[in-house]
């Protein structure tokens, strides 16, 4: 669900780096005639947060300072609830304080008790969710196609003891919601989607956040919209939003009562804050990030061994990230090119590698045997998402590409 954000490498104090215009950095002292050395290229990492005009958020910020309301559903942490729930067309939308804690929490919203079955293909928040409340995981296989969890296969894995199951929109591609939400009804199961990736995104009936009981975003700094560190559990009703939102103040009842075991779960309201700036942005954001994602099919389409994730259902994608996979006739495998543009300041991940249930804690639950999920198994050692943000420039763009065809020569 979740990763390390990574923007430029820290600059030192001295020498000062400048950029040029061919996007990569000189040395040049005070005084000295410039460098001979080669010139180094700017690293590109997976992701580059996209900030707001900070004049924007300064103008907000200055607020906060006057009304000193700095957490505890403050007037921005409000607004920014409602904002989103316009955005997203949808009605009850809880912020919290990372997406993590949200999975946490529409947990414990729902009472789940027993299994849960979940994806090993996905970031670790997902199954620690589970752990943290005493639940247990169980591992289903993807969809070939999709990499989402297979609906053929979730049947099977249901149990006595199964009550809700956990499916993630991978990428910010839908999964098969009807056939995941027609299963739960006839089993009788909550369905809590890890929706981390899936800002924005639409199917044709609307946002695929009004999928099953709850839906969890993540507004960490890498996502298409960040709020810095932030997220939000997306409920169906306003008795269910108002269990949240006790949930995520300790369990306050009122001022003297505390009735649920809750946790501090809110968001603060400079993260909100952000939020605000953020929102006027995020659809020149997603535009942009559809112009990265056009360029790379367009520069990588032709190249023999690597397959792009195409769209499931979704009638709006968000371009979270850009997936690749590296098949067995490229002529080097996955962690070879993933090295070889390491070596090139292209700083690209293998998300999910290693999958959630490869992890020690996990290795006594249902379905960490590589048997049993064959597909997320052989996926995890391919895919290889480049460098993908509404900042990266042509020739950023070119940069990567150029290096992806020089390796696919060898």
């Amino acid at each position: 669900m979740d990763e390390i954000a990574r923007k430029t490498a820290p600059e030192a104090a001295t020498p000062k780096a400048s950029r040029l215009e061919t996007g990569q950095t000189s040395t040049v002292r005070l005084g000295q005639p410039p460098s001979t050395e080669a010139i180094s290229p700017e690293p590109l990492y997976v992701t580059t947060p996209s900030l707001p005009p900070l004049d924007d958020f300064t103008q907000l910020i200055r607020g906060v300072w006057d009304r000193r309301l700095l957490t505890n559903g403050g007037p921005l942490h409000q607004e920014l609830e409602r904002a989103l729930a316009a955005y997203l067309g949808l009605e009850y939308v809880s912020l919290f304080t990372n997406g993590t804690v949200a999975l946490v929490t529409a947990l414990q919203a729902l009472q789940i008790r027993g299994e849960v079955i979940t994806t090993p293909f996905s970031f670790v928040a997902t199954g620690h969710s589970i752990l943290w409340n005493g639940l247990t995981p169980v591992f289903c296989d993807i969809d070939p196609n999709t990499l989402n969890i297979d609906p053929e296969r979730l049947e099977s894995l249901v149990t006595a003891r199964t009550t809700a199951i956990m499916p993630v929109h991978c990428y910010g591609h839908p999964c098969d919601t009807d056939r995941i939400g027609s299963l739960a009804q006839r089993r009788g199961l909550k369905v809590i989607y890890d929706a981390a990736h899936a800002f924005g995104v639409s199917d044709s009936g609307g946002s695929i956040l009004r999928h099953g009981d709850l839906a969890v975003l993540s507004f960490h700094a890498t996502k298409v919209f960040n709020t810095f560190e932030g997220g939000a559990i997306v409920s169906g009703s306003r008795a269910m939003k108002t269990r949240i939102d006790k949930l995520k103040n300790f369990g306050f009842e009122d001022e003297v009562s505390v009735t649920e075991v809750g946790i501090n779960g809110k968001m603060s309201e400079l993260h909100a804050a952000v939020g605000l700036c953020q929102l006027a942005r995020v659809d020149r954001d997603i535009h942009a990030r559809s112009e990265v994602a056009r360029q790379y099919r367009q520069a990588l389409g032709e190249l023999k061994g690597l397959r792009f994730i195409g769209a499931t259902t979704e009638i709006r994608e968000n371009h979270s990230y850009f997936p690749i996979l590296v098949m067995p006739d490229f002529p080097v495998g996955r962690d070879e090119a993933y090295s070889r543009l390491r070596d090139q300041g292209i700083f690209a991940r293998r998300y999910f590698y290693p999958l959630i249930s490869d992890f020690p804690m996990y290795q006594r639950h249902r379905g960490t045997n590589a048997d049993l999920t064959p597909v997320a198994s052989r996926v995890a050692k391919q895919v290889l998402c480049l460098p993908m943000s509404s900042e990266l420039r042509p020739t950023d763009i070119d940069r990567v590409c150029s290096a992806i065809r020089t390796i696919a020569k060898c």
